[in-house]
């Protein structure tokens, strides 16, 4: 059922679907709800209740009319919608963007969160400024020319053949889903000079049952899979959990991700 909630920016929209333990997906930057789970209806199907919102500025949920797209503003977001649904305590799926948000959540608020499936995380305390270079340039192609823009900008020659295609026709499929591109341009030269966290020893506080999902590097350069791994090193008990050589990544196969989290909610249970 989709549904809206105020955020404290603005209207979030959101799918609430099912009836069980809640799941709330948050996606990753430049991406709506629908790219949590792709589309995969598994976990409503085996009695789970999912709720996947867009981020502020992202998909149909309003821009910031501040233009804040920081962190501590995207966990303030997350708890609107718990608050609004009434779910006090989730288990929290975030890709990328929603896997940051997701972990300073449960950091702050551990009384809140069942579980946490952080997939293809991407922010790494230790970047380089030199870094953001790059999704300036990805934010000015977007806002000046628009999707074709934002596909030259991202410059798949340089992702290997065998996955350039997918990759080409994912991007654009997604960012014609927002109703307000400029914003997801904003939020592209914002999001990525956020810290959710100082350190990645920050995450050893975590004490809840975690699941890592990571990707190789072929497929996905932008979230190194030695990344994740250090995500699943600092985190107490982490499962890593990675798809084998040659195979698509487990974060684009809903029902295979879907499984994984079923599973995660099982072993949060006992």
């Amino acid at each position: 059922m989709e549904r809206e909630v105020q955020g404290p920016a603005g209207a979030l929209r959101l799918d609430d679907d099912g009836a069980g333990p809640a799941i709330v997906g948050l996606h990753g930057l430049s991406a709506t709800r629908r790219y949590v789970l792709m589309g995969s209806r598994a976990l409503e199907r085996s009695g789970h209740r999912v709720i996947l919102y867009d981020a502020r500025g992202h998909g149909a949920s309003d821009p910031p009319l501040s233009g804040d797209y920081a962190y501590p503003s995207l966990v303030e977001d997350l708890r609107a919608v718990l608050d609004a649904l009434d779910v006090e305590r989730a288990v929290l799926v975030g890709a990328s963007m929603g896997a940051h948000t997701a972990a300073r959540f449960a950091l702050d608020n551990p009384e809140r969160v069942r579980a946490l499936a952080l997939v293809t995380p991407g922010y790494d305390p230790e970047r380089s400024e030199a870094g953001l270079a790059r999704w300036d340039a990805l934010s000015a192609a977007l806002r000046d020319r628009g999707i074709d823009g934002f596909l030259e900008a991202y410059d798949l020659a340089a992702v290997p053949g065998a996955w350039r295609e997918t990759l080409s026709r994912v991007i654009a499929q997604r960012l014609s889903l927002h109703e307000h591109p400029w914003a997801v341009a904003d939020a592209l030269a914002a999001v990525p000079r956020s810290r959710p966290f100082d350190r990645l020893a920050d995450l050893t506080a975590i004490s809840i049952p975690t699941l890592v999902v990571a990707t190789r590097d072929e497929a996905d350069a932008g979230h190194p899979l030695e990344l994740a791994e250090r995500y699943a090193a600092a985190i107490p008990g982490a499962q890593l959990i990675v798809e084998d050589e040659g195979r698509s990544p487990i974060a684009w196969q809903g029902g295979q991700l879907s499984r994984a989290i079923a599973e995660l909610v099982d072993r949060a249970a006992t």
